[in-house]
């Protein structure tokens, strides 16, 4: 059975930084791409940023710049690096993976909150 397992979130003032990590466990088959999402209340979830096994990386726009996603492919596990954080990157952060065979597997979520 797959397992995601989240850790990081928390709360950090304006300007302050986090680093959420996860790691996908159990996966008999290699993982094309490992994502960060996140949802805040009355929102839509949206893409954070996400890295597929080519290295290739995409950043939603309002996180470019501050945030870096990493992997550790021979690990399953994604990082992700947040800096000069904003109020409005408040919001539950989910782990996302997508095997090679196209199942997918969603962490819990952990709660950012970034106030002052």
């Amino acid at each position: 059975q797959v397992q995601v397992a989240e850790s990081g979130g928390g709360l950090v003032q304006p300007g302050g930084s986090l680093r959420l990590s996860c790691v996908v466990s159990g996966s008999k088959v290699p993982l094309y791409i490992m994502a960060w999402y996140r949802q805040s209340p009355g929102r839509q979830r949206e893409l954070v940023a996400r890295m597929t096994r080519s290295y290739d990386t995409e950043y939603a726009n309002s996180v470019k710049g501050r945030f870096t996603i990493n992997r550790i492919f021979s690990k399953n596990i994604v990082d992700l690096q947040m800096d000069s954080l904003k109020p409005d990157d408040t919001a539950v952060y989910s782990c996302y993976a997508q095997s090679e065979e196209d199942d997918d597997y969603w962490g819990q979520g952990t709660q950012v909150t970034v106030s002052s």
